[in-house]
């Protein structure tokens, strides 16, 4: 099978009319704020859309995209890879009022001013949400595992000082 190039946007309700589907992938290099959140390039991301109308008649844009993303483990400070899916139902709005009325199974995604998405931001945006917050490898990966980390050293606690309040204390007895 052919891989072919997802579109940059798309008018949502004209797809969902002809219940379009879109296979094929976003060029890595293209998602900027992806790749400056990564240690590396990340892949080409691996996307499927499917553009339809539910029974409400409320036109949606259902998908799933995959790809690799190099971070840095923040236990053993070394690069690994790791795979992010993420799926999603998105309902295009065009108003204000359209998005309170959506109900909550679809996520609001406003059109711009020509009525279009952009999918290709729109997928960026999910993936960067789905980004682990803390990276690190498994556990039994790791270069460190378990071992704790020492970082500068902690001085000897001072010598210590009498409470101020001893003396109320004394007073409260009598």
């Amino acid at each position: 099978m052919q891989t072919v190039k997802i579109p940059v946007s798309i008018d949502p309700f004209r797809a969902a009319s002809s219940r379009s589907t879109y296979e094929g992938i976003v060029p890595g290099q293209q998602l900027r704020r992806l790749n400056e959140l990564c240690a590396g390039d990340c892949s080409d991301v691996a996307v499927s859309i499917e553009c339809g109308v539910d029974l409400q008649g409320i036109v949606y844009l259902k998908g799933k995209a995959v790809t690799e993303l190099t971070l840095v483990c923040q236990r053993c400070m070394t690069l690994f890879t790791t795979e992010v899916t993420v799926e999603f139902c998105f309902g295009p709005c065009r108003t204000k009022a359209e998005i309170d009325e959506l109900p909550d199974a679809y996520d609001p995604i406003e059109c711009n001013e020509i009525g279009e998405v952009r999918l290709h931001q729109l997928i960026e945006d999910e993936l960067i949400v789905a980004m682990p917050i803390i990276p690190m490898h498994e556990e039994t990966d790791c270069n460190i595992g378990s071992m704790d980390i020492v970082v500068g050293e902690i001085e000897p606690a001072q010598e210590e000082r009498p409470n101020p309040f001893a003396v109320l204390e004394k007073l409260k007895s009598k």
